[in-house]
C-alpha cells in the first residue's frame, strides 16, 4: 500500500520481537499473524503468544511439552528437523494463545467439584466442611455450617480443604460466609479474623485418593499430600453474616486443582464454654476450569506437568463469546476484533486455526500480496 512501511522490513529481530510483545491480549497478536505471510512467520517463529501467556500466567513456565489430543491443524510430512520444529511452533501458538484468553469469559461461581477435609471438626459429621457447599445456612429447617473446634487460644488457625472442578482452573475471587448462630443468645458470629487461600496439587495421584477417604474427613491435616504452589496475601475478614468477596490480586491459574483456605485467628467466644471458634456457612470459587479443553498431566513433585489441549467443536452461534466481558457485551479493546469474527463466522479457537491453515499463496487477508504491508 502506498505510503506504508513494513517495521519488520526496517528494524532488527530483537526490535520488531519487542514492540509486538507490547500487545497484552492474545487476540491482537492473531491479529497482527493475520496481516500477512511473513508477519505469521515471524509471530509464530519468535512464540509471542506463549510467551504473552508466560507474562499474564507464570504459573505455566511448568509446562515442559505441549501436546494436542486429536490435532485438527492438518500435518505435513516430516521430511526434516525444520519442518518439524515448524509445526510445534504452529501448534504452541494456537494452545497458547487459546490458553492465554485466560478467565475473561464464562466465569462461574462453582468452581467446588468437593469438599476434602477441615483441620478440625467440633460435631462432625453435622457441622461437617461438607456443608460450606450449601448457598444457604439452613436446609431443612436445620442450621446448615462447619465448625471448628473450640480453643482457648484466639490466635489457632484452621483449613478448609477442597478440590477444584479442574485440574487447571483459573481462579479470580473466593467468597467465604461467616455463620451467625441464630439460636444462640446475642447471634454471635464465628468469623476469623484473616483469610489466606493456597493452591497446588496432590503429590501422587494415590494420595489424591487418600484424601478422599471419608472416614477421615472430620479431622485430618492435608499437608503431607500437597505441594502447594500459589500462597495468596492475608485478607481481614470482616465479622459480618455476608458473602464476603476476596479477590486475588491477579487471576491465578491453578494446576493441579487443590484449594485450600486458612481460616487466620479467632473472634468470638461462645458463652457456654468461653471457648473461640471459627464457623463457615458458604464457601464459593469463582473462577473458569479449563476442562474438557485442557488437562494437566503431572510430572514429579515440583509441579511440571506436560499441558494437554482437547480441541471441540463451537457453536457457530457463539463466535463472540470468547471476546466479551461478564456483562455479556464486548469489551472496548476487543471491539474491533469482535466484528471481524462476527463477520468471518469465527469463534476465537477458529480464527487461530483459519490462520493457520489458510492458503500459502501469493494472496493473503483483504486481497493484498505478501510483499505489500496492510494497514
Amino acid at each position: 500500500m502506498e505510503g506504508s512501511m513494513d517495521f519488520l522490513q526496517l528494524f532488527n529481530a530483537d526490535l520488531s520481537s519487542y514492540i509486538l510483545s507490547c500487545l497484552d491480549d492474545p487476540a491482537d497478536i492473531v491479529r497482527v499473524s493475520s496481516v500477512s505471510r511473513s508477519w505469521r512467520q515471524f509471530v509464530i517463529a519468535n512464540g509471542l503468544c506463549k510467551k504473552l501467556c508466560l507474562r499474564l500466567f507464570p504459573e505455566v513456565s511448568s509446562a515442559t511439552s505441549v501436546i494436542e489430543v486429536n490435532n485438527m491443524i492438518e500435518p505435513i510430512e516430516a521430511e526434516s528437523t525444520d519442518s518439524v520444529e515448524s509445526e510445534n511452533l504452529k501448534r504452541d501458538h494456537l494452545v497458547y494463545a487459546v490458553l492465554a484468553r485466560g478467565p475473561t469469559p464464562n466465569l462461574r461461581k462453582d468452581c467446588i467439584l468437593e469438599a476434602i477435609s477441615a483441620s478440625s471438626t467440633d460435631n462432625y459429621p453435622e457441622e461437617s466442611i461438607q456443608n460450606t457447599l450449601e448457598p444457604s445456612d439452613r436446609v431443612n429447617e436445620r442450621p446448615s455450617y462447619w465448625s471448628s473446634e473450640g480453643e482457648s487460644d484466639p490466635g489457632v488457625p484452621e483449613t478448609l480443604t477442597y478440590k477444584l472442578a479442574s485440574k487447571l482452573c483459573f481462579i479470580t475471587e473466593i467468597n467465604i460466609q461467616p455463620f451467625q448462630a441464630f439460636f444462640q443468645s446475642g447471634f454471635p458470629i464465628y468469623s476469623a479474623r484473616a483469610v489466606r487461600f493456597r493452591m497446588g496439587h496432590s503429590k501422587a495421584p494415590e494420595m489424591e485418593r487418600d484424601l478422599m477417604d471419608e472416614s477421615e474427613a472430620g479431622h485430618r491435616s492435608v499437608d503431607d499430600y500437597i505441594v502447594w504452589t500459589y500462597v495468596s496475601p492475608d485478607f481481614p475478614m470482616l465479622q459480618e453474616k455476608c458473602l464476603q468477596k476476596f479477590n486475588l490480586p491477579q487471576p491465578v491459574l491453578c494446576i493441579g486443582g487443590i484449594l485450600q483456605i486458612e481460616l487466620l485467628g479467632r473472634v468470638q467466644q461462645q458463652e457456654m464454654d468461653g471457648l473461640y471458634y471459627i464457623c463457615v456457612s458458604h464457601v464459593q470459587v469463582v473462577g473458569r476450569p479449563l476442562t474438557p479443553v485442557f488437562d494437566a498431566e503431572l510430572i514429579d513433585l515440583t509441579g511440571t506437568f506436560v499441558l494437554k489441549y482437547c480441541p471441540t467443536v463451537n457453536n457457530s452461534n457463539s463466535s463472540t463469546a470468547a471476546l466479551e466481558d461478564e456483562t455479556g457485551a464486548p469489551s472496548h479493546l476487543h471491539s474491533f476484533t469482535a466484528r471481524l469474527m462476527q463477520r468471518a463466522g469465527l469463534n476465537f479457537e477458529r480464527m487461530i486455526r483459519h490462520t493457520l491453515l489458510r492458503d500459502v499463496g501469493n494472496v493473503d487477508y483483504n486481497g493484498e500480496s505478501d510483499d505489500e504491508y496492510i494497514e
